[in-house]
């Protein structure tokens, strides 16, 4: 997913993918300690992924922040 593509996304849809990649890092993981990962580097491309979604989310939140302290 493109950072253009998490952009465009609402603040509740970003969440949810978080809680889907959160899940699929997870069992991921689970899965690993029991038998071979067929696609390790989706765990590299997981926590990237994450990574800017909280980023944007931490965005979002400084600006509303920012625009309720002026109010």
């Amino acid at each position: 997913m493109k950072i253009s593509e998490i952009r465009g996304k609402d603040t509740h849809e970003l969440r949810l993918d978080l809680q889907a990649l959160q899940k699929e890092y997870f069992q991921m993981k689970f899965k690993g300690a029991t038998e071979q990962v067929i696609k390790p580097a989706r765990f590299k491309q997981i926590r990237q992924q994450r990574a800017q979604i909280l980023t944007i989310l931490a965005e979002r939140a400084a600006q509303t922040s920012a625009t309720g302290a002026k109010s």
